[in-house]
């Protein structure tokens, strides 16, 4: 099967640090690909820099469209690239109110990513938005009320909801349960793996929480200071980890 995305050699330093250092990997169709690692490990840079968020050094950053075409990410032109990010990738923040536009509705903050991929259509607008609230637990009675009125919770499903309206075929999500406790977390947490399935997405997922990996990730990736430690399917990873910094993190989790 060939890959959705192939990162090849992706680099990016602030001054003398090395916040990815060399970073390949490759993703595929349906696939969530998790990257775990410590603060300053480059996981979040690597995703920025994955998104385009902010610019890297050296690399490049291959996807395979939907109309089967191979785009060099880093060289087609901006305005290419936010039609790209509106409608085949999405990117779920961590924290949810960075993803969304806080002083427009629940159901603007769904519709204006439609609008994004062309529909003008109110009615149609509005019966999709409410669709996707009821899809990710918001009932659509909340459709004109501010995010502001939300909870943590709902707040990350709303922005759920704002990503995944134009059905795209990538998501990179930062942390999506960091933040919640750990009723919403659950909660959060098997929604997600249900639109996954769902929807047949692909996912590059960066956290810091083990259990998050093992719940949700097909691959795994370990970061430490800017560079892949280790990396494989993540119950190989997790239950017989070799590399010694991958040791110490899964011991850090089963200390009670």
């Amino acid at each position: 099967m060939p890959s959705l995305l192939e990162v090849q050699n992706l680099s990016k330093a602030y001054g003398a640090v090395q916040a990815c250092d060399h970073i390949s990997f490759s993703l595929y169709p349906g696939q969530i690909l998790g990257i775990i690692g410590e603060s300053g490990s480059g996981k979040t840079t690597l995703l920025n820099a994955i998104a385009h968020h902010l610019p890297h050094d050296s690399g490049q950053i291959l996807y395979r469209s939907a109309a089967n075409e191979t785009l060099n990410v880093s060289q087609i032109s901006e305005s290419d690239r936010r039609q790209l990010m509106r409608s085949e990738w999405g990117f779920v923040k961590q924290h949810a109110c960075d993803g969304l536009r806080m002083k427009v509705t629940a159901g603007a903050n769904i519709g204006e990513r439609l609008m994004d991929i062309g529909e003008r259509h109110y009615g149609n607008i509005r019966t999709e938005a409410s669709r996707w609230l009821d899809q990710v637990e918001i009932s659509s009675d909340r459709m004109d009320d501010l995010p502001s009125t939300f909870s943590g919770g709902m707040q990350q499903r709303l922005q759920l909801a704002r990503v995944l309206v134009t059905r795209p075929r990538l998501v990179l999500m930062d942390e999506p349960t960091g933040g919640l406790d750990v009723s919403v977390q659950a909660r959060l947490l098997d929604l997600i793996r249900q639109l996954v399935r769902t929807l047949d997405l692909s996912v590059i997922l960066v956290t810091h929480d083990i259990g998050v990996v093992r719940l949700l990730a097909h691959r795994l990736i370990v970061m430490r200071h800017g560079k892949i430690v280790e990396q494989g399917l993540t119950d190989q990873v997790l239950d017989d980890p070799h590399h010694p910094y991958t040791q110490a993190l899964i011991s850090a989790t089963l200390i009670p």
